[in-house]
């Protein structure tokens, strides 16, 4: 019955203080907006021009490359920690792992998708 009563007591100092802090921000905090302070922020940049924009695929290609390159990322950690276990065995599987990575960076590097200046003839 104890362990209830705490979890209960937990849960209600939770929402009062959150409530609290939420009622003293609206009482206490500033009122002065402006057209500025309503606007959306969007990375620092005016908002210019239609949000359906079209964008440039080479936008869509670096995100996916980063995408991969993240990933592998999330991979090598517990490869990492786990390294003594594996023995030369996991090293070489890693080492293959980097290798066709490489790969494939340098094929989407020489096919230009990196590239993001003036078009080239």
């Amino acid at each position: 019955m104890q362990g209830w009563l705490s979890i209960i007591l937990m849960i209600a100092l939770g929402v009062a203080f959150s409530l609290g802090s939420i009622v003293l921000s609206s009482l206490l905090g500033p009122r002065k907006p402006s057209p500025e302070k309503q606007a959306p922020y969007e990375c620092g940049m005016p908002p210019v021009g239609d949000a359906r924009e079209r964008q440039s695929v080479k936008f869509y290609l670096v995100a996916m490359i980063f995408l991969l390159f993240d990933i592998e990322v999330a991979f090598l950690y517990p490869w990492a920690m786990a390294l003594r276990d594996l023995g030369w065995n996991g090293f070489v599987q890693v080492v293959l792992f980097m290798l066709l990575l490489l790969a494939g960076y340098i094929y989407v590097w020489r096919k230009g998708a990196l590239d993001w200046g003036e078009e080239r003839a």
